[in-house]
């Protein structure tokens, strides 16, 4: 996904028109950036997905290409690359509006050959290609014996997922808005425990500058909070965190370990602007 950010005061009202404060246009898109945050903290990432034959597309390969991501299952479709509408407001709060494009391109067979190709040990999949891609990863994940790892954002993905991918999810790490989405519950250690007693997969729910909140139907809940920083602009702060937590468990950390360096590079990202740009630069 292209990002066109919009920073300003405040959002407009139905009707109006207002006069932003700045605006950038970055790479962004939730498994790009999850690939991108993983690759920064050393892990070998290969990304699977389509492009537009367009400039954004063009521009978008030559910009993965610079973090060494494998892109040999980055493939060129025929609809136009996907953009996201991004307004930021002063606390760093954003509204988003998507338009996938080319992403929904992505077939379950070319996920399934990608992953079978690539033979990773985690495999994290998102909403914004269509759920029978992510299912057909899933699948030759189980195949290989890789983890997997579902964000399942947005949250208005969910209401297609296809039958039977949480039963392929190893780990479910959605936030509050995708939590009610999946539960048809606010967040609560009630509605948490309650949530996770009879799945097989563990649980972690993002809350923003709350932090996270651990679960699986074996164990106590486990809340881990976030630091405390001024942020900026909150936008990839999620991927921020699924990337480092994906690269800490293909690492070998234990969970709670890969769950502290999700939090400190998520919290690290909201003190900049932009999605990836936020992220920590390669050779820092």
């Amino acid at each position: 996904m292209i990002d066109l950010i919009s920073y300003s005061s405040r959002v407009p009202e139905a009707g109006e028109t207002i006069v932003g404060d700045s605006f950038q246009m970055t790479f962004g898109g939730k498994g790009a950036n999850q690939a991108v945050m993983a690759s920064i903290l050393g892990s070998r990432v290969g990304f699977i997905n389509c492009l537009g034959n367009d400039v954004y597309g063009d521009s978008y390969r030559e910009n993965l290409e610079k973090y060494d991501i494998n892109l040999t299952y980055l493939i060129e479709g025929q609809g136009p690359t996907g953009v996201a509408t991004i307004l930021v407001e002063p606390d760093g709060t954003n509204r988003i509006v998507i338009v996938p494009g080319a992403n929904f391109e992505l077939t379950s067979e070319a996920s399934r050959e990608g992953v079978l190709h690539f033979t990773p040990r985690v495999v994290v999949g998102q909403l914004e290609v269509s759920g029978d891609a992510t299912y057909g990863a899933f699948l030759a994940a189980k195949e290989i014996g890789a983890t997997t790892i579902l964000n399942p954002a947005p949250a208005t993905g969910i209401a297609v997922l296809p039958e039977g991918l949480l039963e392929l999810t190893d780990w479910l790490i959605p936030n509050e808005n995708e939590f009610l989405a999946l539960s048809n519950e606010v967040v609560s250690e009630s509605s948490i425990s309650s949530f996770v007693s009879d799945k097989k997969f563990s649980l972690i729910v993002t809350l923003g500058e709350e932090g996270v909140i651990f679960a699986n139907r074996d164990e106590d809940l486990i809340s881990y909070p976030a630091g405390k920083v001024d942020a900026v602009d909150t936008t990839g702060a999620g991927d921020a965190f699924v990337g480092a937590f994906a690269h800490g468990l293909a690492q070998g950390l234990e969970p709670a370990a890969a769950i502290v360096l999700g939090l400190d590079r998520a919290t690290d990202s909201v003190t900049r602007k932009g999605t990836q740009i936020s992220y920590m630069v390669k050779n820092e």
